[in-house]
C-alpha cells in the first residue's frame, strides 16, 4: 500500500504497459516528469478540428516536401522517460534516422505539435504540454480553441503566444513559401460539419 500523499513516480516503461494493455487507442496515455496524464477518447468537435487540420497541412507538405503530417495515437519518446501523443503532429525527414524497423519511440524531432483543447485538457494542453514541446525544441506549437475560434502559435522564438483569429501562418524550416490560412474559413469549414452532424457547440 502506497503512503497517504505520496505521489507515484510513473516510467515510460509502467505508461507502456497501460499503452499495451488498452484494447483501444483510448484513453490516450502520456507522461511528462513522471507524471501520468490521461485523455479520456474526444468528442466529435475535438476529431473534426483535428482533420481539418490534417487536411489544411497535407497539401502544403507535398509541395513543400519538409515533413510528413501523422495524428494520434503515437506513443513518442522525444525525451527519455517521456511519453507524448499530440492530436496531430508533423515530423520532418530523418525523424528516426534508424532505418527499417522504427518505431515511434525512437522519433526526437518534430516540426509542429498540434493539440485541440477540451474542458478536460485545458491546463495540460496550455501548459504542461507547451512547456514540454518548446522544452525539447519543437520550433512551433498550435493549439486549437474551436469554441473560441483562435488558434495559439507557439514558438521557440517567442515568449508569448500569437493568438491568431484571421489568419495562421506557418513556415517551416526549409520551405520556399509559408502555409497561410484563413481562419474564418477554417472555423466555418468545421462549424458546417458540426452543422451536418446535428451537433452543437457548447
Amino acid at each position: 500500500m502506497g503512503m497517504p500523499g505520496v505521489r507515484r513516480h510513473w516510467t515510460s516503461a509502467d505508461v507502456r504497459a497501460l499503452i499495451d494493455e488498452s484494447p483501444t487507442a483510448w484513453p490516450r496515455y502520456e507522461l511528462i516528469d513522471g507524471e501520468l496524464l490521461v485523455t479520456p477518447s474526444p468528442g466529435n468537435p475535438h476529431q473534426i478540428a483535428a482533420t481539418a487540420m490534417v487536411l489544411l497541412l497535407n497539401p502544403y507538405l507535398e509541395r513543400e516536401r519538409v515533413g510528413v503530417v501523422l495524428t494520434a495515437p503515437a506513443d513518442l519518446e522525444l525525451r527519455p522517460e517521456t511519453i507524448t501523443q499530440p492530436d496531430v503532429f508533423v515530423l520532418p525527414e530523418g525523424a528516426a534516422d534508424v532505418g527499417e524497423g522504427w518505431t515511434w519511440r525512437d522519433v526526437r524531432r518534430m516540426l509542429l505539435a498540434v493539440e485541440v483543447i477540451s474542458p478536460s485538457s485545458t491546463r495540460t494542453d496550455r501548459v504542461t504540454k507547451r512547456d514540454f514541446y518548446l522544452d525539447v525544441g519543437v520550433p512551433d506549437y498550435f493549439i486549437i480553441d474551436v469554441d473560441a475560434r483562435i488558434v495559439e502559435h507557439w514558438s521557440s522564438k517567442r515568449d508569448t503566444p500569437l493568438v491568431l483569429r484571421d489568419q495562421l501562418v506557418w513556415h517551416p524550416a526549409g520551405a520556399e513559401q509559408p502555409l497561410m490560412a484563413s481562419l474564418p474559413e477554417f472555423f466555418d469549414a468545421i462549424d458546417d460539419k458540426l452543422k451536418f452532424l446535428g451537433i452543437k457547440k457548447r
